[in-house]
């Protein structure tokens, strides 16, 4: 599974996990695995499908992991009927699989996880207004741009919204607040059906109603949506993380965090630094110019202690376009644009390299 995140088993039971790796070689399945709940911890978040052993259930419950779909309790029980284990329900586990019984079932579902999925980005700012959503929408515009289905996820209830930044906000279609109530009974592709669209760009955003938080399950579902039916996800994330946003940075196959080159917001991102990079599998800076006191590209990264992913020169038409309904990277020409194809290139997605070259 080349470039994909791998399902995850925990469990220190030797013959137990023998059965699972069988059942995943049964399919060409590679599995990630964990001994404990501590060693789980890096990949719990972003794996499709987290298979967790009886023996080490309670221990995983007590991590307090955040709540997250393709979670299977796992165990041998050969006396007939359903085992008792409570604690499935403190687990908050999806399935109970007992083997040798539910072997075909556990084969048939991690053999749906070697379909091709969508790759996934994660932006999020370094301090307020440090430009994370107009990076995040130009490279889902870009994307778009290029012919690849992409889902732009607006993940900052206290943003503006990233509808406005495209300048979508009177298209029709389902936002966040809508999504909380109906994600548990609407398939994937459906998700997606319903959303606001142009071309082959989907957005998820807010509306102009109350300020509501996301629930982890909601998150998870337009998560799923966004990588069974599309090419590329993009999700723009507050700086303050709930559950939703930790799901959304392990899944991410790159993560960036925005700083304008000053000093301030070196401090400030420091400290959302801090918070982020445990949850990710990549985390690095693009610095946004101008800067006032000399402040290089480099020097941010350095002083974060993270690689450089590009440096954003100022555009001075940008404003001045989101301004009046443009959207970000619209024409393919600017900083803004060179500096996302760049970007996708390197996450990957080749097409993205030939856009108005």
């Amino acid at each position: 599974m080349p470039g994909q995140r791998r399902p995850l088993v925990v469990t220190a039971d030797l013959d137990l996990l023998d059965d699972l790796l069988r059942c995943a070689a049964q399919v060409n399945v590679m599995m990630d695995v964990a001994p404990d709940a501590v060693a789980a911890g890096k990949w719990f978040s972003g794996a499709p499908m987290v298979l967790v052993g009886i023996d080490v259930a309670e221990e995983c419950a007590r991590a307090s992991f955040p709540r997250r779909p393709g979670v299977v309790l796992v165990g041998r029980y050969e006396r007939p009927g359903p085992p008792d284990w409570p604690v499935a329900l403190d687990l908050r586990a999806e399935h109970v699989a007992t083997l040798p019984a539910a072997e075909p079932w556990l084969v048939d579902r991690i053999g749906r996880l070697a379909g091709a999925e969508a790759r996934m980005v994660a932006v999020l700012g370094g301090r307020g207004g440090a430009g994370a959503s107009v990076l995040a929408a130009g490279l889902a515009v870009t994307a778009a741009r290029s012919g690849m289905r992409t889902l732009l996820v607006d993940a900052d209830p206290l943003g503006g919204g990233v509808d406005l930044v495209l300048g979508w906000e009177e298209l029709d279609g389902l936002r966040w607040p809508a999504l909380t109530q109906t994600s548990g009974r609407v398939s994937p592709p459906a998700l997606v059906e319903v959303l606001p669209q142009r071309g082959e760009l989907v957005v998820l955003s807010w509306d102009r109603g109350g300020v509501l938080g996301i629930p982890a399950e909601a998150m998870a579902s337009a998560l799923d949506a966004g990588r069974r039916g599309q090419d590329l996800v993009v999700v723009d994330l507050p700086r303050r993380l709930d559950d939703a946003s930790v799901l959304a940075l392990g899944a991410a196959d790159r993560s960036y965090l925005v700083v304008p080159a000053e000093l301030r917001a070196c401090a400030a991102a420091a400290r959302v630094a801090a918070t982020a990079a445990p949850h990710c599998l990549s985390l690095s800076v693009v610095v946004r110019g101008p800067a006032p006191g000399g402040l290089r590209g480099p020097d941010v990264a350095s002083a974060l202690g993270l690689p450089l992913a590009g440096v954003l020169r100022p555009e001075p038409g940008l404003a001045r376009g989101l301004e009046r309904g443009q959207p970000p990277a619209r024409d393919g020409r600017g900083p803004l644009a060179v500096l996302c194809r760049q970007l996708l290139g390197e996450l990957g997605l080749g097409a993205a390299k030939a856009v108005a070259s």
